[in-house]
């Protein structure tokens, strides 16, 4: 056991109480003695209260000459609607490696939406007693970074409006009048955004009176095509009825009606951008470069072109700080941006990453949890996050249950909130062994990448020595490093000892180079093709509107970015009934979108949803506040 002073001994009992009841029962420790065990001093971070603190970027700057510790991804096979417990293990993992393997770790996780807290799924903390504490924190405000990007992407959406109301009721030499004007000795001058603006129209002139009417027109007026428009405003709540909204109908705007919606935060290109940042410098440029439509001439129109991009990065400017934490046996926690899995690329962030590589140091882990099936999640932290950050990872972990194996293999449908049928609760090997042909394709895939693979078994009261010993047989079969039973929800970081040894070998052995699925070079479709194929598709089938937004981004310059492919996580083919692994199918291509700021194009594999609705009966009916202690109840 480490004789680190933040390592905590847990007391578990069976069977497992309430997650809310367990991170209850636990004193955290306070935040500056996780931020001592990783020799971090009071001028690296900004407290947050007594358990959370923001981690300075300059932390990065200060250990740039530092080794980096070995790195883990956490992805998992194709998930049943109730989730395997992939935060779990990933918190289980670094309890087993820093409580009880002694070796310095830090974990990795998204921050979670709020929508999920109170509407289907309830929070993402881990569970039992595998998690991160305070609970209550983590699931909710945090350190409000969601709220930032919420006001972030909420102001550039108004700036859009606006924008298109004052160039209907403005002649070109009004509204230049108007965005530079004169000061007090009558002088006007561009301010300093503008200037990205005129480069990228080439005027390399410095002052506005020197402009000809032609440059005035073409600097002040935007011309977006309200039909173009992607970006839309977005709240962190679960509310169906802003799916679809018009904006515009008040008197004063003079009839401007326009038809659009909201996103959920977690859904916001700018979270994306966050994720995938790699400095502050880098988080203002990909902000202005957000494109969020075309002008009617068919030309991307930008944060920067609307003069924002400044103001966002402002807004920003604390986001981008990761938040510590702990798990509940006191290891430390990085929890930094939380991505959407389908449209954006589902991964915590590069910079939390980054930090935690280098203040864990040679011999110490870095574990971070990517997000749904490894199909998608683990596809684009290789082919998407690790071309950003340009880390590549020795270990992935790959996590199975039982009952999704035999609901791969042919059992019956896995319904949330309604009781398991008979077929997960009793033994039957020959459905979970018809099942491991899931587990075999993604080991395959994610072996491709050159890092070695490890099978956690997230072990359930009613699965069997058989079932998990077939399990085990078929990973090492599809070559698998290892394969091992964990117990970590039952036992916390002791019943992940197992997996913890297994990943120290695997990362001690690992050192091939990564294999990207695919160069930047080739056109978007080979790209998208690419990895249709390892989805176990024949071939790829685009709409017209989806053949139309390919040829736009070539055109505009796009199609050198990686792929971020919006799929179901059920599956991996587009229907979320097809379990196992289906192959020979033709992968539809609905539409192609782009995140130009975050830096991928998105093809949506049939109809996404980016604001969910709540259920009849929503996590919120069992939420409340313990008026008496001030404590939550009820979180799940």
């Amino acid at each position: 056991m480490s004789s680190s002073r933040s390592v905590r001994k847990l007391e578990v009992v069976s069977p497992v109480p309430a997650d809310i009841d367990i991170a209850n029962s636990v004193e955290p420790f306070h935040i500056s003695e996780i931020a001592k065990d990783l020799n971090l001093s009071p001028n690296h971070y900004d407290l947050y209260g007594k358990y959370k603190a923001k981690v300075l970027l300059s932390v990065l700057d200060e250990l740039e000459s530092s080794d980096n510790g070995y790195y883990v991804v956490v992805g998992g096979i194709t998930p049943t609607p109730l989730g395997e417990g992939k935060s779990t293990t990933t918190v289980g993992l670094c309890q087993a490696l820093g409580a009880y393997l002694d070796r310095k770790v830090v974990t990795c996780l998204r921050q979670p939406s709020q929508g999920p807290t109170f509407g289907i799924k309830g929070g993402a903390a881990g569970g039992g007693y595998s998690q991160v504490i305070p609970m209550d924190e983590f699931n909710l405000h945090l350190t409000g970074d969601i709220h930032a990007i919420t006001a972030a992407n909420n102001l550039l959406a108004a700036a859009i409006d606006t924008r298109i109301f004052h160039e209907s009721t403005q002649s070109d030499k009004a509204l230049f009048n108007r965005l530079c004007p004169p000061n007090k000795e009558g002088k006007r001058k561009f301010s300093d955004i503008m200037f990205r603006r005129l480069k990228k129209l080439d005027i390399t002139k410095t002052q506005p009176e020197d402009l000809t009417p032609e440059e005035v027109k073409k600097f002040a007026r935007l011309d977006i095509d309200p039909s173009s428009i992607t970006w839309r405003r977005v709240m962190d709540v679960n509310d169906r009825f802003l799916r679809k909204i018009t904006v515009g109908q008040g008197p004063e705007e003079k009839g401007m009606v326009r038809e659009t919606g909201f996103d959920i935060s977690v859904a916001s290109e700018i979270m994306a951008v966050l994720a995938l940042t790699t400095s502050l410098a880098d988080m203002r440029e990909r902000l202005g470069k957000m494109v969020i439509g075309n002008s009617k001439a068919g030309e991307p129109i930008t944060a920067d072109d609307l003069g924002v991009g400044g103001a966002l990065t402002v807004l920003m400017k604390d986001a981008i700080n990761p938040t510590l934490m702990q798990t509940l046996e006191g290891t430390p926690v990085l929890v930094h941006a939380g991505p959407f899995a389908n449209i954006a690329h589902g991964n915590s962030s590069i910079v939390a990453d980054k930090i935690a590589l280098k203040l864990v140091g040679p011999q110490g882990f870095v574990v971070t949890e990517a997000g749904f099936g490894a199909d998608i999640g683990t596809e684009k932290f290789m082919n998407i996050k690790c071309r950003y950050s340009d880390l590549r990872p020795q270990c992935a972990v790959i996590v199975a249950t039982i009952r999704a194996l035999k609901m791969h293999g042919g059992g019956p449908q896995v319904v949330a909130g309604k009781p398991l049928d008979h077929a997960y609760l009793n033994e039957n090997v020959p459905l979970v062994e018809a099942g491991c042909v899931n587990l075999a394709r993604h080991i395959i895939n994610t072996k491709a990448y050159g890092v070695n693979v490890v099978v956690a078994v997230n072990k359930f009261s009613t699965d069997t020595e058989a079932e998990m010993n077939a399990v085990m047989n078929a990973a090492m079969a599809a070559g698998a490093f290892n394969a091992v039973i964990c117990t970590h929800h039952a036992h916390g970081g002791k019943g992940a000892v197992d997996l913890g040894v297994a990943v120290q070998r695997a990362c001690a052995s690992g050192n091939q180079q990564l294999k990207y699925l695919y160069p930047l070079d080739i056109s978007i479709k080979e790209k998208i093709e690419a990895i249709a194929k390892s989805y176990g598709a024949s071939g790829v089938e685009y709409t017209e509107q989806a053949e139309k937004q390919i040829e736009m981004y070539t055109k505009q310059g796009f199609s050198g970015l990686p792929i971020c492919m919006a799929k179901t996580q059920y599956s991996f083919s587009h229907n979320a009934a097809e379990k196992g692994a289906p192959s020979g199918f033709i992968l539809p291509i609905r539409d192609v979108r782009a995140s130009i700021g975050a830096g991928f194009i998105y093809p949506l594999v049939g109809t996404m949803s980016t604001m969910p609705g709540l259920p009849t009966r929503p996590c919120f009916y069992e939420i409340d506040l313990d008026t008496a202690t001030g404590k939550v109840i009820g979180l799940s």
